[in-house]
């Protein structure tokens, strides 16, 4: 698999509320993550993420554009937990050693019930 395979793989393995089979295929038992809102450690994080998936499983996930530059990957993402949510738009960068992740930072922006910019968020 490419890079940019597993970046996208991973993403939507967590989404579906796969993330522990997400981290053992595709991070490192060296994975620093930078997310504010939890602990350190990537235990804390992939259970996080496995118990939003199970809080929300009607959640939709797309992912609208992946980057890839030597090592690094970043992908562009819409996110709706529900159907009545106007949704998210995601960032997540990943940095790599061979084929595993050993880094990774997720930025957040909501969709605004307003928009002033006419060509939206994606």
């Amino acid at each position: 698999m490419t890079l940019k395979e597993i970046a996208e793989d991973f993403l939507q393995l967590a989404a579906k509320g796969d993330s522990k089979k997400a981290f053992q295929l595709y991070t490192s038992s060296k994975l620093t993550h930078h997310n504010a809102y939890f602990a350190a450690d990537p235990e804390t994080l992939m259970l996080a993420m496995e118990e939003s998936a199970k809080e929300n499983p009607e959640r939709t996930f797309e992912i609208q554009r992946t980057l890839v530059d030597r090592n690094l990957v970043a992908t562009h993402s819409f996110i709706k937990q529900n159907q009545e949510d106007k949704g998210m738009a995601l960032v997540h960068i990943f940095r790599f050693e061979g084929d595993k992740i050993v880094e990774m930072w997720d930025i957040g922006q909501p969709v605004p019930t307003e928009t002033i910019n006419e060509n939206g968020m994606f």
